[in-house]
């Protein structure tokens, strides 16, 4: 495997088609379609209805912009979940505060006694993550650090959209991050939000004609490499064919190639403080204020309980929340697995997506931090259950992923 730089830390780049596996058959995240615009279903909150609103090109920079808001730097410590992306934790370090690992349940839920027994002078934030659009307990959390004088920071990158207790999620904490090009047809996207705080003291800037160049051509490139608008993509045809002739002329020379966007959009881990004070995309922008959320809601909550309801049962496996609440809208949906590894390789020789979230925690973050997150690092395999996947493409994946299950059981010892 490759490795990346990142601030302070080298870390391993998770398994790619450069490991030896195919190109997936059914896209992993969402590609742009003309159903995108379709409306349909009923309307679900989202963390743009909590309150004021920055549009940034990731998450992680949403995180460092809130920890310079709520005046995070060298001396302080943020308690942050051991069950985590380096992306979370590489704003911490960039701020110069001291990041606290702190236990989550099986469940994925915080476990407030292991955060109290962590707390000391020093900590000044609680960093906590609604996993896979699940939001936590955020009331008690809301209770908690106000009791102990500390900050939220609600960690909204899996639930753009859904509420808790009435109320959009990233409405509980100082402030909220979100990951726009998680849950929506885009290249890049983040969003800083705040319920309790004004944001005026935020001024972002555009990244240049490049930058948005590239948002708009990569995002229709993504679209096209899995089938769709194929109108638009012969219409373009010529114009593509230029731009990689040109790029591949700037990359094949001796210096590098310009680098147009953040790290984030192509799967780094690291965070690049030149992006903390530009602004997401124009194409971006339209994205979010144009693709229909009620579809998305309605589609990625339909998804998800198809592939529960097919999976239910099978043999070395469950999901990792047994029910789809009211209200939550998932971000893709998480089977805990038996024995993983060979399943995983299996399923991605046959070109099936797979994610792996918190598969390569910080350096020292072990089974002895948190059992939990060291076990659901690597035995929770999860699929994409997202609004753009037809019909088909979700009926393939749950096929292969069945017979794949079925196969294991049988040949097992």
């Amino acid at each position: 495997m490759g490795e990346m730089t990142t601030v302070g830390q080298t870390l391993p780049l998770a398994e790619a088609p450069s490991a030896g596996y195919p190109e997936s058959h059914v896209p992993v995240t969402p590609v742009l379609s003309l159903a995108s615009f379709g409306r349909g279903g009923e309307r679900i909150p989202s963390v743009l209805d909590a309150g004021a609103a920055r549009l940034v090109t990731s998450g992680r920079v949403a995180i460092a912009l809130a920890l310079r808001e709520m005046g995070i730097g060298p001396g302080d410590a943020v308690l942050v979940p051991s069950y985590h992306c380096a992306s979370m934790i590489e704003p911490v370090v960039w701020a110069g505060a001291r990041p606290v690992f702190y236990r989550i349940r099986p469940d994925t839920s915080v476990d407030l006694i292991d955060v109290a027994a962590k707390l000391d002078a020093d900590c000044k934030v609680l960093m906590a993550t609604n996993y896979y659009g699940f939001p936590q307990d955020l009331v008690a959390l809301r209770a908690f650090c106000d009791a102990r004088g500390i900050a939220l920071l609600e960690d909204c990158a899996h639930c753009f959209l859904g509420q808790h207790k009435g109320k959009p999620v990233g409405s509980y904490g100082d402030y909220a991050i979100a990951s726009s090009m998680k849950f929506f047809p885009m290249y890049e996207g983040g969003v800083l939000v705040s319920a309790r705080h004004s944001l005026a003291g935020v001024h972002l800037q555009p990244a240049g004609k490049g930058f948005e160049a590239k948002a708009a051509i990569n995002t229709l490139e993504d679209s096209f490499a899995y089938g769709r608008l194929f109108v638009v993509r012969a219409l373009l045809a010529l114009p593509l064919w230029l731009k990689d002739v040109l790029w591949g002329r700037l990359k094949g020379r001796k210096e590098s190639a310009p680098s147009l966007a953040p790290g984030s959009s192509d799967g780094g881990f690291g965070f690049d403080p030149r992006w903390l004070d530009k602004r997401s995309s124009l194409c971006s922008r339209l994205l979010l204020r144009l693709v229909s959320r009620p579809r998305m809601g309605a589609l990625r909550r339909r998804n998800y309980l198809k592939l529960q309801a097919a999976l239910h049962g099978l043999p070395g496996c469950r999901p990792l929340f047994a029910t789809l609440p009211d209200g939550v809208c998932p971000w893709i949906f998480p089977l805990l697995v038996d024995r993983p590894q060979p399943l995983f390789r299996t399923l991605k020789m046959q070109g099936v997506p797979i994610l792996r979230f918190g598969e390569y925690p910080w350096p020292g973050v072990d089974a002895s931090v948190c059992p939990a997150s060291a076990d659901l690092s690597q035995r929770v395999l999860s699929f994409p259950c997202h609004q753009e996947l037809r019909e088909a493409e979700l009926d393939w994946m749950i096929s292969q992923i069945k017979d794949a299950l079925l196969q294991r059981s049988a040949t097992a010892p």
